[in-house]
């Protein structure tokens, strides 16, 4: 810290923030300097006795103003020419007689205020003080909780996270309502200075894959964190793998089974995604209406999502790979209804299913991108346009376009999209394989994956688990959704935390 040679003025180094001193107009240069430039950041003085005895630090776009008013600067103001001798007292006098809200913390360091007051508080700095006062007058701006768009369900809980962390933590602790739902917090991101909340049961949760958590958080260096994605990317295993290690979701309900099951739960301020680990590969295939339904139906559903999921990697390589070098395999009416519509076809069946699962993918793209009233509109049209005109032109046969359509089709049943994601990326190396190597390609990619997925692990449970390594007693609720009375063990994600975090 540096000081001119007139008192009027001030020079402050920004790393060099160093503590409050009692000169009330030093405090005030000091914090002026640090939030020069910033036409938002309100200093409202109030004097008793024509002396300043109280400066009011604000920023105007992330406070309560009403709040502010009624319960900060209205009473402060109301009593500056109060006979009351205490109110000269500075902090103390605050606290005990005027300010009448009840998160109010005292600060001494200024990198310290610039945090509170960069959150939406209101900071109070009294003359001959080396403390300041932080009132919690937060005001940010928020929408109403509403149904999850990315996990709808037909029954269950309606409701979803939004982008502010308080809410978020309130609608978890309304669901579980116990003392033992820890939540520790965490600030990331030296500009953004994004808050990270790092929840769990305390004797449920393993303690090994918890601390784990708290270290990878704290390594975590960078300007800034603007979505939960950045910070799953920097905690989880393998950063290279398709399949995602932590699951995200919008739902509390999720969050709360999870935290029951033994999970660790990570909410960032800012986004409605909240991120649950450790996540285990069938967990990508269970969706949280399947425990609100009847379980034969769970079971039912569970059984088809597991089938599509299979169709959506191989359908395509297989045709590929059969019409181009196992011809023997495909019988003969079907052959020869094939070979018929590949006559006028001048590509290969691999460069035939590449364009189309290309098309698809575009199609899909910017049905998602495009304004919701006309994307729908615009990837059935466009399908449906696009796949007859090519057939008629002669440039793609009619079996490649139901063969991508159903692959299409079955992508969508899988419920957890980062999931679906890595299914998708996994179907185009395996068409290339097809079409190289038949159905030997296929194989050694099947082993590949195999061998990639039981090789997995977040935060120290094998990805696979219980199919790998097997575990007889925890398969009953993997591919068969058991009733809720049956139910007397925590999932495997819990249970094999304790091998410990790597």
């Amino acid at each position: 810290m540096k000081k001119g040679r007139n008192r009027d003025t001030f020079q402050f180094e920004e790393e060099d923030r160093g503590e409050l001193v009692p000169d009330l107009e030093f405090n005030e240069a000091h914090l002026k300097s640090i939030f020069r430039n910033c036409s938002d950041v309100v200093f409202r003085r109030i004097r008793v006795g024509g002396n300043v005895q109280w400066i009011v630090v604000y920023i105007s776009s992330l406070v309560d103003k009403k709040m502010l008013d009624e319960h900060v600067l209205n009473p402060m103001i109301a009593h500056r020419s109060a006979k009351d001798a205490s109110l000269s007292g500075g902090i103390e006098a605050l606290d005990d007689l005027l300010i009448s809200i009840g998160e109010i913390s005292l600060v001494g360091r200024i990198s310290e205020l610039v945090r509170y007051v960069l959150n939406g508080n209101a900071v109070i700095l009294a003359a001959g003080e080396r403390r300041a006062m932080a009132v919690s007058v937060s005001g940010k701006a928020q929408r109403s909780l509403e149904e999850p768009s990315s996990e709808p369900v037909i029954r269950g809980p309606r409701d979803g996270f939004i982008e502010n962390n308080s809410t978020n933590i309130g609608l978890i602790r309304s669901r579980l309502k116990t003392s033992r739902l820890k939540i520790e917090t965490f600030t990331v991101g030296d500009l953004t200075q994004t808050e990270v909340a790092l929840t769990y049961i305390d004797g449920v949760a393993d303690a090994s894959v918890v601390e784990e958590v708290r270290r990878r958080i704290r390594k975590i260096r960078i300007d800034g964190i603007l979505d939960s994605n950045n910070i799953e990317e920097f905690i989880e295993d393998d950063a290279y793998s398709p399949f995602p290690q932590i699951q995200s979701t919008e739902r509390p309900d999720v969050i709360a089974a999870g935290l029951l099951g033994g999970n660790v739960a990570l909410l960032v301020d800012s986004t409605p995604f909240v991120l649950l680990l450790p996540m285990t590969f069938w967990a990508g295939l269970q969706a949280s209406e399947d425990y609100n339904v009847r379980w034969p139906i769970a079971t039912f559903v569970r059984w088809i999502r597991l089938i599509f999921l299979i169709i959506a990697i191989f359908a395509p390589p297989l045709y590929v790979a059969i019409t181009t070098y196992h011809q023997e395999m495909i019988p003969t009416s079907l052959l020869l209804s094939i070979a018929g519509s590949r006559e006028p076809v001048p590509f290969p069946a691999l460069i035939e299913a590449l364009l189309m699962e290309i098309i698809f993918e575009a199609l899909r793209e910017a049905g998602i991108r495009l304004p919701k009233q006309i994307g729908q509109a615009i990837s059935i049209v466009g399908a449906l346009v696009i796949g007859q005109a090519a057939v008629q032109a002669g440039i793609i046969s009619a079996p490649v376009v139901i063969i991508v359509s159903i692959t299409g089709i079955a992508s969508f049943t899988i419920p957890r999209y980062s999931f679906a994601n890595g299914v998708r990326l996994l179907r185009f190396p395996i068409l290339f394989l097809a079409g190289t190597l038949g159905l030997y390609g296929i194989a050694l990619g099947f082993l590949g994956i195999l061998l990639h997925v039981c090789s997995l692990r977040s935060f120290g449970v094998p990805y696979f688990a219980p199919a790998a390594p097997i575990s007889v007693r925890n398969l009953k609720d993997i591919l068969v959704r058991v009733p809720v009375w049956n139910k007397s063990r925590r999932p495997p994600s819990a249970e094999s935390g304790g091998q410990g975090a790597k």
